[in-house]
């Protein structure tokens, strides 16, 4: 995936989770911004890396966002991996 497509979902995946009350606030807390922050923060790439990242850690919220924006549950992952801090190194 490339970056601008993978900024794009990881966007959805703002809008999304900060829709959900369940969500909302959890993520507010980890990511240490206000929701006013959200606007300014949501065009850098490297937050965006985070939402994903704060996504791909709830199993639950994953495949909700997914199956609510008609995604295959892996392309957060494949976003994730697009965006700076996301490349997976192999150690063996």
């Amino acid at each position: 995936m490339k970056a601008d497509a993978a900024e794009a979902l990881a966007l959805r995946a703002l809008g999304w989770i900060a829709g959900e009350e369940r969500l909302s606030g959890a993520f507010l807390a980890a990511s240490g911004a206000s929701a006013a922050d959200l606007a300014a923060r949501a065009a850098d790439p490297e937050f965006l890396g985070f939402v994903l990242d704060f996504l791909l850690a709830d199993e639950p919220a994953l495949l909700d966002f997914a199956a609510a924006e008609g995604l295959r549950p892996d392309a957060p992952m494949r976003a994730r991996a697009a965006l700076p801090g996301g490349d997976v190194h192999e150690w063996t």
